[in-house]
């Protein structure tokens, strides 16, 4: 693995930001969710940051500034922010492991832990593996799963143009939390799930209304193992291409509801739709509510 300096925020900022590019949940640059990282936040301000984010023009890029006194290991400690091109969100799983990468770059593989607006993130990263791409693992706030009122679940079907009757009744709606909230809607089959053309600015207007991020919209190939995707259009994105904050609070889903052992490893696939395949691994344990979720990541090449 190469090695780069490691990052020291500076309290003043006379150069712009230098916005790296990762991807992650794949060890191709072609694949995954790619995701803006900037090591060096400080001095920006929230409509700076968003600007960035903006111009970027990924679903989310990541900021990053000192941490909270206290919190970690110098230089392996920090505090985290993220952008939509719309919209700051409280957390993104995409960009965290994105980020991870990028700093296990400079700083080497290890533990690294972040300061979100959601809490206290923990991350791993090993070195490269067979396939040439480091690998992280986030360590999810305490999920939740609460009901989805029936309301709400008519109008996002609605906005998705999908008839009641594909829905899986096995995997009812819920919405899930792990950082961020999920409306959790499971389609019958397979090409239910690969038909998505929905009503942008309908679906928006509900997800904001109920302070959704995304809606995760799944299919269960097997008992571990699920197909997933989700719109996003109040970060002024129609698709997010691998989600690891809603891969985490499926995680909390499938356990609430008993479709999978409390100790499981489980399988995500996303992208595939979209052409730019990506792997999502989650990971329940009996010892800790918390959730884990973890994929590889790779640079971007310039250009």
């Amino acid at each position: 693995m190469s090695q780069h300096p490691a990052p020291t925020p500076a309290p003043g900022r006379t150069a712009p930001a230098e916005v790296l590019r990762y991807t992650a949940f794949s060890a191709d640059p072609d694949g995954g969710n790619p995701a803006g990282v900037v090591l060096d936040a400080s001095g920006l301000t929230d409509d700076e940051m968003l600007a960035i984010a903006a111009r970027v023009g990924y679903s989310e890029t990541a900021f990053l500034t000192a941490p909270p006194e206290g919190l970690g290991e110098p230089g392996r400690a920090f505090t985290v922010r993220y952008f939509s091109p719309k919209a700051e969100v409280p957390f993104c799983g995409h960009a965290t492991i994105a980020t991870a990468v990028a700093l296990a770059e400079r700083v080497g593989p290890g533990d690294l832990v972040f300061a979100t607006r959601a809490g206290t993130v923990p991350v791993t990263v090993t070195a490269a593996g067979e396939d040439g791409a480091p690998r992280a693992t986030l360590t999810s706030v305490v999920p939740y799963v609460a009901d989805a009122d029936e309301p709400d679940v008519q109008e996002a079907l609605a906005a998705l143009g999908w008839p009641a009757g594909d829905l899986d009744p096995a995997l009812p709606p819920r919405i899930a939390f792990a950082g961020a909230r999920h409306l959790v809607l499971a389609a019958a089959g397979r090409e239910r799930l690969a038909d998505l053309s929905y009503d942008f600015q309908r679906l928006e207007t509900l997800m904001r209304r109920r302070d959704l991020t995304t809606l995760q919209l799944v299919w269960r190939e097997s008992p571990a193992v699920f197909h997933v995707r989700d719109p996003f259009p109040v970060g002024g994105v129609v698709e997010d291409p691998a989600t690891g904050a809603a891969a985490a609070a499926f995680g909390a889903y499938a356990r609430e509801l008993g479709l999978v052992p409390e100790e499981s490893t489980l399988t995500l696939h996303q992208g595939d739709d979209m052409g730019r395949p990506g792997v999502l691994t989650v990971e329940l344990r009996t010892d800790d509510p918390r959730i884990r979720v973890s994929g590889t990541g790779a640079r971007i090449p310039k250009g």
